[in-house]
């Protein structure tokens, strides 16, 4: 009796294991995007409020917000032409995701965002709108006015 239990908690475990290889990560990758992408642009507004850097230095492109429609991060890693890795974009491997509309975002020394290109800057009330897209989902970042930065 006590062997039949223990089989059949093995076989248990065993298909739990097997069912989650075929499940693969695409169910999550939006909502993993999304956790990622909050991480980035709080590490990137968080870069800005601590630097005093000119706009004119190239260190500045580090603190600056691009969005396109295949990278989300700063304005250097999402331009680096190289295979060096960066800590300030979004990556998901395997994963085919997308991100709209393109824009550029910079943040003032309070952490306050102010749109360059492709979107209007968020007066109080308002807010950046950031969609990540998977084949199958999804999901949204928001950036509001006083630079509070969420999933919406």
């Amino acid at each position: 009796m006590v062997e039949l239990i223990v089989v059949i908690i093995v076989v248990a475990i065993m298909s739990l294991y097997a069912a989650s290889q075929f499940i693969g990560v695409s169910k999550f990758s939006a909502q993993a995007a999304q956790e990622q992408g909050i991480s980035v642009i709080r590490q990137i507004q968080l870069g800005r409020m601590q630097s005093n850097l000119d706009e004119s230095d190239s260190l500045h492109e580090r603190h600056s917000l691009l969005v396109s429609a295949n990278c989300l991060g700063s304005v250097q890693a999402c331009t680096d032409t190289s295979d060096r890795p960066h800590s300030h974009r979004v990556i998901i491997q395997e994963q085919d995701m997308s991100f709209e509309p393109a824009m550029q975002v910079e943040f003032d020394l309070l952490g306050n965002p102010s749109c360059s290109s492709g979107c209007t800057t968020p007066e109080a009330g308002q807010e950046i709108r950031i969609d990540v897209s998977s084949e199958s989902e999804t999901e949204t970042i928001c950036i509001n006015s006083q630079g509070y930065v969420y999933g919406c």
